[in-house]
């Protein structure tokens, strides 16, 4: 007999478990990258294409359709692809081929496994990076490249955003060699490639920009008009935006073939996923540039294109906003969180994810999700926004759809 805690888990992993087929199916990105963004976004212990094959197809199918029948709700019917994939006996890995092909239970290549030969080259020369920010974000990524070896000029509106920077690197720094992970001697190194200035004509002569600033699409759209005017020839201009339209910044430029997007995750020293997100414009030799540039920085690059929540929020947020709507149905939050740890694994409930995220970020995330796909289904839950019209905006308020004031 299915446990209590089993049917939440379903209830939940099924309907992201069949959105990512339906992105894999569009072509979107490959399989091999929307399960590494998962992973390493985050923190899952597998991808949800392995997951299908572990858990089997027609397993997953066949819970969908009876909750479709259910519900009517187009997320939960069955992806044609599964469908597909099931019709041709390739049911998973107990079958031996489902997404991936198995041999003895381990996945083995085939014709869509990348070769060696395939891995990005650096067809720009990058040997000056800068970026154009002063919060956690953009110190994130000053740090990482300083740290990986490469000269960083970063730019703020003040010396005193300017010094914070260096100061949050230094700290960073200190930790590292407090855990015996550094030495002086490399914490002088990685300063000594660090050059702050308050005026963006001090990039001039970077190889490559990185933007960190407001989401404000009007603001970045000037940065990157100012940023075309300054940077040199063959610079290449890249945004870490996790939700604005890129195609709109390249267009604020004469290089829109040089615009890239470049979506780090939050610590950036810390956190591998890189998403590198081209337009219909973007070259080639950016894309291939910088997916090898993650590499040499430590980083798992995956590639997709310009369109709303790229690969994890297009994937995580609409899983979160089904357990608010579960939990609206009388389920218990905590339920909730212990099912999803114990039977997905997953590092964190949903509910202590929305808190971490922020209600507030959370909730403009998933109406841009609605805008963009025009699935009902992705119309953000009433106890979404009503913890946010609370103002319970999660762990930064001490309380979200948990209450962190006694801890």
């Amino acid at each position: 007999m299915t446990s209590t805690n089993e049917q939440i888990a379903q209830t939940l992993v099924y309907p992201y478990l069949n959105h990512a087929v339906r992105m894999y199916e569009e072509k979107y990105a490959s399989r091999a990258d929307i399960d590494a963004a998962m992973r390493f976004g985050c923190g899952y212990p597998k991808g949800p294409l392995t997951t299908l094959d572990e858990i089997g197809l027609d397993v997953v199918r066949d819970a969908l359709a009876a909750r479709y029948a259910e519900t009517g709700d187009h997320l939960h019917q069955p992806a044609d692809l599964l469908e597909s994939l099931i019709a041709q006996g390739h049911t998973g890995q107990g079958a031996g081929r489902g997404f991936y092909a198995y041999a003895d239970g381990a996945v083995v290549a085939d014709g869509e496994t990348p070769s060696a030969d395939d891995a990005p080259q650096l067809r720009h020369e990058i040997r000056t990076v800068g970026v154009v920010g002063t919060g956690t974000m953009a110190s994130g990524i000053v740090e990482v490249f300083a740290k990986s070896g490469y000269d960083v000029v970063y730019v703020g509106r003040g010396q005193d955003k300017v010094d914070g920077v260096t100061a949050a690197i230094t700290r960073s720094l200190d930790k590292a060699i407090s855990r015996g992970k550094l030495d002086e001697a490399t914490k002088a190194e990685v300063l000594g490639r660090l050059t702050g200035a308050t005026s963006r004509d001090a990039l001039a002569e970077v190889d490559l920009v990185v933007e960190a600033i407001a989401e404000d699409l009007a603001i970045k759209t000037e940065l990157f008009g100012d940023l075309d005017r300054i940077c040199k020839p063959g610079a290449i201009l890249a945004t870490t935006t996790s939700s604005l339209p890129i195609t709109s910044c390249a267009d604020a430029t004469s290089r829109p073939e040089a615009v890239i997007g470049m979506h780090f995750f939050n610590p950036a020293p810390v956190m591998k996923l890189v998403e590198v997100v081209t337009t219909q414009q973007t070259a080639v030799d950016v894309d291939e540039t910088v997916r090898a540039l993650c590499a040499k920085v430590g980083k798992v690059a995956v590639s997709c294109g310009d369109r709303a929540g790229f690969i994890v929020n297009a994937l995580l947020f609409p899983y979160l906003n089904d357990a608010a709507t579960l939990s609206e149905g009388g389920v218990e939050l905590s339920e909730i969180d212990a099912a999803i740890k114990e039977q997905a694994s997953f590092p964190m409930g949903p509910f202590e994810l929305f808190d971490v995220v922020g209600n507030d970020v959370s909730l403009a995330i998933q109406e841009e999700l609605l805008r963009e796909f025009r699935e009902p289904g992705f119309a953000p839950a009433a106890s979404l926004k009503k913890v946010v019209a609370d103002g319970y905006l999660g762990r930064k308020t001490k309380r979200g759809f948990h209450d962190y004031s006694a801890r």
